[in-house]
């Protein structure tokens, strides 16, 4: 007959695991996201009337089967939840890890961590508060920091980057996403049981270094372009 300890024991460990799928979905949902948005973004080199014709297209999608940007709603509620399980779960993860460093016992320390399974937590943050200003910048307020127009989605997401401490922070929260995605992806992959052999693991690596380096390119791509003059 199993113990109390052990029962007790059990039920963490299938709610650590629990946990961890659900930051593991979750996180894939939002990999899928940010793709689609940097194929977005990369309109912008295509020029105005084509970037504010992707974007006009976007609330006009699912129609007449969906209302006038029912499907961006629809994507925004997705969107929420997912961050809401993402960073419920990594807060209940990083609890119990904290809990466990305060028992009596010795954990080893893997000390050949990559800087970004290192970084995690505050690349999490970082990247959480940059999500709440991008929201205000570009969906809730609709702030130009350049002054410019804020109903011109072109206009309003290229002036910003004339100013070179604009720049400057999306630059610095994309590096902060690279990073996250880089070991964020390994991890997915490994909750979901994808890393089971020396060659899946290090398919894995493979997949978590590709992901972040087109990623964090791809978005970095128009802001750097604006700031040298040749997307205006």
């Amino acid at each position: 007959m199993a113990t109390p300890t052990l029962v007790k024991g059990a039920r963490a460990t299938r709610s650590t695991i629990a946990l961890k799928l659900a930051m593991a979905i979750s996180g894939i949902v939002f990999i899928a996201y940010v793709f689609a948005h940097m194929y977005g973004n990369l309109k912008a080199f295509s020029g105005h009337d084509a970037y504010n014709e992707y974007a006009h297209h976007l609330r006009e999608l699912g129609e007449p089967m969906l209302p006038y940007e029912g499907f961006l709603w629809i994507m925004r509620v997705v969107l929420v939840l997912a961050l809401v399980v993402h960073v419920g779960a990594a807060l209940a993860l990083w609890k119990r890890a904290g809990a466990a460093r305060r028992t009596k016992y010795q954990v080893k320390k893997n000390v050949r961590s990559s800087l970004s399974s290192r970084t995690m937590r505050w690349g999490g943050l970082t990247i959480l508060l940059f999500v709440i200003w991008h929201l205000i910048h570009f969906t809730i307020g609709k702030v130009n920091p350049a002054g410019g127009e804020t109903n011109d989605p072109y206009n309003l997401m290229v002036e910003p980057f004339d100013l070179w401490w604009m720049t400057l922070i999306y630059l610095l929260a994309m590096l902060a996403l690279a990073m996250h995605l880089h070991h964020g992806t390994f991890s997915a992959l490994q909750t979901l049981g994808l890393t089971n052999t020396a060659t899946s693991r290090a398919r894995a690596r493979q997949a978590g270094w590709a992901i972040a380096v087109v990623i964090g390119v791809g978005f970095s791509l128009v802001p750097i372009f604006t700031l040298a003059g040749v997307i205006s």
